[in-house]
């Protein structure tokens, strides 16, 4: 016989028993965010033509080496999958523990998707690519953009529910981290849109998303094998 972890409150976990089933989906999600980080950065650093300062990191799909980036979003995608399943199994039922790592999979599920779904080329790359916006946005390059938007919103709305679930359960670091990185993943989307200097609003949208958007998930999952131990036979 097994035993999943309960919970002390709405959607925060106390230390108990978790199947080793659970553990490994967790460390899915736990890993999930410096994997995607570091490969981006890597590519950003290495490919021709890529200026993150002229050009979104999406646009790294695109090329001969686009197949990188573009198995970058899908994997991380199905890791983060992964880890909000372990998410959900690792927290007692109620309004955030619930919805929160539903819309933590919503999430995962918009990256694989906007890893299928390629941006088109734009803002000079791949090289040879004309500066600016593509002028006729392809299908999927719409879908792109909508999955990408989708799964950050569906981030947004997580960290909300699980600050609301801390908060209740007397952890005010992470409520207070959560709510932080909702308010702050909001504010990088609407400064990508709307600021007149491209190059700052690119940089801090990339180190926002890649840092503290993904990485709450990943140290989320990261957290809850800390907080818990693995079942044993009876």
């Amino acid at each position: 016989m097994t035993h999943e972890t309960t919970t002390s409150g709405d959607g925060a976990p106390s230390a108990a028993e978790t199947t080793s089933g659970t553990r490994v989906l967790l460390a899915c999600g736990a890993v999930a965010a410096p994997l995607w980080g570091l490969v981006a950065l890597a590519q950003i650093l290495t490919r021709d033509g890529f200026d993150l300062r002229r050009q979104q990191a999406s646009l790294l799909g695109n090329g001969d080496l686009g197949w990188i980036q573009v198995t970058n979003f899908i994997v991380a995608g199905l890791l983060f999958l992964a880890g909000a399943i372990g998410i959900r199994r690792s927290v007692r039922p109620g309004v955030g523990a619930t919805w929160g790592p539903r819309l933590v999979a919503a999430f995962a599920v918009g990256m694989i998707a906007a890893g299928v779904l390629v941006a088109d080329p734009a803002n000079g790359f791949p090289p040879g690519t004309p500066a600016g916006p593509p002028e006729d946005p392809s299908w999927h390059g719409i879908g792109h953009l909508t999955a990408a938007s989708v799964g950050l919103l569906a981030l947004i709305m997580a960290c909300l529910l699980f600050a609301r679930g801390f908060a209740a359960s007397r952890r005010p670091g992470w409520a207070a981290y959560s709510l932080t990185t909702a308010v702050v993943v909001l504010a990088a989307v609407a400064f990508q849109a709307a600021a007149p200097d491209q190059a700052a609003a690119n940089v801090s949208f990339f180190v926002v998303v890649a840092g503290l958007a993904h990485g709450w998930v990943s140290l989320l999952a990261g957290w809850l094998l800390t907080v818990t131990r693995p079942s044993r036979a009876r």
